[in-house]
């Protein structure tokens, strides 16, 4: 699988490259940081990792341009382990998290992971789920309704599969951490907070506002008539 840094410090991007090679990975990185969106076009990675201060525009941005064309999961970095980062980073786009300085373990551990989750998940030959009049096509990864369509990231997929899979019941915050991140003990619970606030937001566009109903103690689900 190809994974593209975009990161201009040079010493982490290298550091980052072997050891991703090392394990078998294709590494591409940008020449410049004026066009990333040409880049990622051109390339078309299986993961990005983005830094979030680059020259010129910042990784958030370049991370909600993306988000306009293409669900590849992303990865940012920052030197700054704030938790603003972190829920600005998934409010952009972003599918998870890494803390300069580097971990090196860990930063393997979460690429190998996403990976996993995201092309595994995709490959289920369950691709299409209705709910009601509502389309979750799992292989395009957008969810479609009265002949509209909105594009979804991996995460933002696996939370709506989630709902879609529960037929109207609640689901626990839990369990939807656990089929989404798969027991993940570095996401943060505020992450699920985020990107379901996301989702809401992109609904609004199909009419769809409030398909996604919240209990307390009890979770998440999805209205029980849609039609």
């Amino acid at each position: 699988m190809k994974i593209a840094i975009i990161e201009d410090d040079l010493v982490i991007a290298n550091i980052l490259k072997k050891e991703l090679m090392d394990q078998g990975y294709e590494v591409v990185m940008p020449e410049n940081f004026l066009d990333i969106v040409h880049f990622v076009k051109k390339v078309e990675p299986h993961m990005v990792l983005l830094d979030i201060n680059l020259p010129g525009e910042n990784g958030y941005y370049w991370c909600s341009e993306i988000r306009k064309f293409s669900s590849v999961p992303i990865i940012f970095i920052s030197a700054i382990n704030e938790k603003f980062n972190k829920l600005m980073a998934i409010q952009m786009g972003g599918d998870d998290f890494i803390s300069k300085p580097i971990d090196l373990q860990l930063t393997l551990s979460k690429v190998h992971a996403l990976l996993r989750r995201t092309y595994e998940f995709a490959a289920d030959p369950e691709t299409i789920k209705l709910y009601g009049n509502i389309l979750l096509d799992i292989g395009k990864s957008i969810l479609a309704y009265q002949d509209q369509s909105i594009s979804l990231t991996h995460t933002e997929l696996q939370i709506m599969t989630c709902l879609f899979e529960s037929k109207g019941n609640y689901v626990a915050r839990d369990d939807i951490l656990d089929f989404c991140w798969q027991n993940n003990q570095f996401i943060d619970d505020n992450t699920l907070t985020v990107n379901v606030t996301r989702i809401r937001k992109k609904l609004k566009s199909l009419n769809l506002g409030d398909l996604i109903q919240t209990k307390k103690n009890m979770g998440y689900r999805l209205v029980e008539e849609v039609e």
